[in-house]
């Protein structure tokens, strides 16, 4: 087997004995083998195990398999996952349904257990290298282009520092995007995170950045200062571009006036902002009210000035921070993450000591990550 190749497997079937007696031919394969005895529970299950393959019986009590497979497909983060059926009788009807659900395959449980590994290893191999193709196209694409959703330097403010770190999951361009816009007497800072698209979200960050751009160009043209105006107007656009169906998106945006060095911030379903008062020691949270972007036409978005004092710091970031690997499972702990923060900067730790260990963990990281770091000076 080529070395990397993922192998986690999910198996879902009411039967102990044969889930039991296909785990250990599996683990006996090298999988990372966890099993089910129901829809239900294989449900609960995939909230922090995320398989490369799943393979799940078709007649359960309860829940049977064709509903366990319905309920994969309406989640977002598993729906793209090989899925194939287990079933017991030579049911044409049956294999058709499955089929039509999307499902890879059916395996007849009177198979040979060691031929059924060897069919779900093919398996892998050949999504493995789809996948392999799909990722050289995108870079392909990305270099022919060239064109970046994130800035090649962090943009100089008079009394601000300004910097950012950010880590394609896999090195394969995402849905992440960063931005500074400067207009003159302002500058905006924009930072977010397409959901549900995997690598694929690459290619609708460029309208979403095109939406950004206009619309702030067009508060400065007009004078409008409402902050939480221009993420309005960007919103509605987006709802109603038929291409961005379902395409959501979560947005922190800012303002700095150089003038004046205040500092006006609106979100949209971001994650809390971090904000380091040196001289307090504090780490605090700031929140928006404002939904995704592309939910619904109006968004309730609100604005606030954050109140910097000199050496204070911001801290924004997307939610790849915060989703981590560990043994096979995923896990999204925000709280983990602040503390994590909270450390390092009472230790007196600068922003390129905190880059440099980010970068030490992306191994453990799940998604396309982001942050920025604005210090009043």
């Amino acid at each position: 087997m080529a070395t990397g190749l993922s192998k986690n497997v999910l198996l879902v079937d009411d039967n102990p004995l044969f889930l039991k007696i296909l785990c250990q031919a599996f683990a006996a394969a090298g999988f990372n083998c966890q099993a089910a005895n129901s829809g239900a529970e294989a449900l609960e299950r995939l909230k922090t195990f995320k398989p490369d393959v799943i393979l799940s019986d078709y007649e359960m009590p309860g829940m049977n398999g064709l509903e366990f497979r319905l309920n994969v497909l309406q989640i977002d983060a598993l729906r793209e996952i090989p899925f194939l059926f287990l079933t017991a009788h030579e049911d044409e009807g049956i294999m058709y349904t499955g089929l039509n659900l999307q499902a890879i395959d059916y395996v007849l449980k009177t198979t040979p257990f060691d031929v059924i590994v060897s069919k779900l290893t093919n398996l892998l191999h050949t999504v493995s290298k789809q996948r392999e193709i799909s990722e050289q196209e995108i870079r392909k694409t990305v270099a022919a282009l060239n064109i970046k959703t994130v800035p090649a330097a962090p943009p100089k403010v008079n009394g601000f520092d300004i910097d950012f770190w950010h880590q394609s999951y896999q090195n394969i361009p995402g849905g992440d995007f960063i931005d500074f816009i400067d207009t003159g007497n302002y500058l905006f800072v924009v930072i977010g995170d397409l959901m549900g698209k995997k690598w694929k979200a690459w290619f609708y960050t460029f309208t979403y950045l095109s939406y950004i751009r206009a619309a702030i160009r067009f508060s400065v043209i007009t004078a409008d200062t409402s902050l939480a105006d221009t993420l309005q107007q960007i919103n509605a656009v987006v709802c109603q571009d038929e291409g961005l169906d379902n395409i959501l998106s979560s947005l922190s945006l800012m303002r700095i006036e150089k003038l004046t060095g205040r500092v006006i911030y609106s979100g949209a379903g971001d994650l809390p902002l971090l904000h380091f008062r040196s001289g307090t020691q504090e780490l605090l949270q700031v929140k928006s009210t404002g939904m995704l972007l592309g939910v619904l036409p109006d968004g309730f978005y609100t604005e606030q000035e954050i109140a910097l004092a000199p050496a204070d710091e911001l801290y924004i970031f997307t939610d790849g921070l915060i989703d981590i690997s560990a043994g096979g499972q995923q896990k999204t702990d925000y709280r983990y993450f602040t503390s994590q923060m909270a450390g390092y900067l009472r230790s007196g730790q600068s922003f390129s000591d905190i880059k440099n260990k980010l970068q030490q963990q992306a191994g453990t990281l799940t998604d396309d990550s982001s942050i920025i770091y604005i210090k009043k000076n």
